[in-house]
């Protein structure tokens, strides 16, 4: 939890090069936390249409930044 502390700290500064570094960083913890998400929900039997509803997006765009890396990862059948 020390990360997120530094990493809100970090997205407070008045420094512009310091917060859009932290912007990015934000950006890619997110990236990780929605995979791993992502995975758990297809995991447990959810549907494509059921994810996107939750994320607040459609089925096309979560079907298209998850599924190719999902059967690449032998996580999803073709």
């Amino acid at each position: 939890m020390e990360e997120a502390g530094l990493l809100a700290d970090r997205l407070s500064s008045t420094d512009p090069a310091i917060g859009l570094q932290s912007v990015s960083a934000l950006r890619r913890l997110l990236d990780q936390v929605e995979r791993v998400q992502v995975d758990a929900a297809r995991d447990a039997g959810w549907l494509w249409q059921d994810i996107a509803r939750a994320l607040g997006v459609t089925k096309q765009a979560v079907h298209a930044k998850h599924a190719a890396r999902r059967r690449a990862e032998a996580k999803e059948r073709p």
